[in-house]
């Protein structure tokens, strides 16, 4: 068994766009679940599993809630609903906003680091606020892998500079590296 078993990554304004070109470089087989919370407008039904489903090699879906995590599959928190982790399963929550979002990049993460401490690679991409900034700094304080976009290939950097500043993050990357980072990361480990 290798030495990750999943990969969140927050994002939000111009996160889309960065996971159209993340997602279709992650390999089929990925042998983990990725978590992924993108701020939402929360009056409106998203399309986003359905756009990201068309460029990408794994299955792409909304999380439901209770539902099991599986290896190979992207699941991403509906709008207007916390996302986390815990014992296998995704639990979703309409508790209180945090950051003034819901879903929480900082929830999801901090649930990550709770239940899969140094398993886990926490990433950051584009967005103008700061929130996932306590969450990286979570998953790197219990021992996990930490990624932020850099701030040429991101539409908006607030967000991967206010993870950056904490000191919790191992590795800034161009949105093109962040892919083949993460697929090395599982894989080296895998084969260890």
């Amino acid at each position: 068994m290798g030495q990750f078993d999943i990969v969140a990554i927050g994002a939000s304004a111009g996160g889309i766009n960065a996971m159209e070109i993340l997602l279709p470089d992650l390999p089929p087989d990925l042998p983990v679940p990725i978590v992924i919370v993108q701020h939402l407008d929360p009056r409106h039904k998203s399309l986003m599993a359905e756009i990201l489903q068309r460029r990408s090699n794994l299955q792409v879906k909304e999380a439901a809630d209770d539902e099991a995590l599986r290896p190979s599959v992207v699941y991403i928190a509906p709008p207007n609903k916390h996302m986390l982790v815990g014992d296998g399963k995704i639990s979703l929550a309409t508790t209180a906003f945090v950051h003034f979002s819901r879903p929480s990049v900082d929830l999801l993460f901090e649930s990550v680091a709770a239940t899969y401490a140094e398993r886990s690679i926490g990433v950051i991409l584009s967005d103008t606020g700061h929130d996932g900034a306590m969450g990286i700094k979570a998953i790197k304080e219990k021992g996990g892998t930490t990624i932020a976009q850099d701030e040429r290939s991101s539409e908006h950097w607030g967000m991967p500079q206010a993870a950056i500043s904490t000191g919790g993050v191992d590795f800034v990357l161009s949105i093109w590296e962040i892919a083949p980072a993460i697929t090395t990361l599982i894989r080296e480990d895998t084969r260890g």
